[in-house]
C-alpha cells in the first residue's frame, strides 16, 4: 500500500455502534447492549422504539473510547446473532465519520445524512 496518497485524518476520540432492531429482535437487541455495558467500560444510550437522528431503525446506541475499539467491535462482531450494527469513529466531523468510516456488520442500511453540515 502507497502510504503517501493516505490523507492524515483528525484524531479519533471514540467510537459509537448502533446496534439496529425492529418489534421482533427488540430483546434480542436489548440483551446483547446489556450484555456489552456489563463487559466492556462503555455508555449505553436508550433503547429507541423509533428511527433516531441519522438511523432508518430502532437502535440503541454504545458508546466507547477508541483504546478498545478493537476489542468491543470484535466481541459485537462474534455476539450479534443477526443484528445489524452500523459502527462509526467519532472524529469531529459527523458527515464523514458516517459516511466515509463506517463499519456495518450485516445489511448496509441508508442512513439520512442530510441532517449533518458538508465540511468547509
Amino acid at each position: 500500500m502507497n502510504t503517501a496518497s493516505i490523507t492524515p485524518q483528525a484524531p479519533v476520540t471514540g467510537f459509537h455502534a448502533h446496534v439496529y432492531f425492529d418489534a421482533s429482535s427488540l430483546e434480542k437487541a436489548r440483551s446483547l447492549c446489556e450484555a456489552a455495558a456489563r463487559r466492556f467500560p462503555l455508555q449505553m444510550g436508550r433503547i429507541h422504539q423509533q428511527p433516531v437522528g441519522p438511523h432508518p431503525d430502532w437502535s440503541c446506541q454504545l458508546a466507547f473510547d477508541a483504546a478498545i475499539a478493537g476489542e468491543v467491535i470484535t466481541w459485537l462482531a462474534l455476539n450479534r446473532e443477526g443484528l445489524v450494527i452500523f459502527t462509526h469513529p467519532l472524529t469531529g466531523d459527523d458527515l464523514a465519520d458516517h459516511r466515509d468510516h463506517a463499519i456495518w456488520m450485516g445489511a448496509v442500511r441508508p442512513l439520512d445524512l442530510s441532517i449533518f453540515k458538508q465540511a468547509e
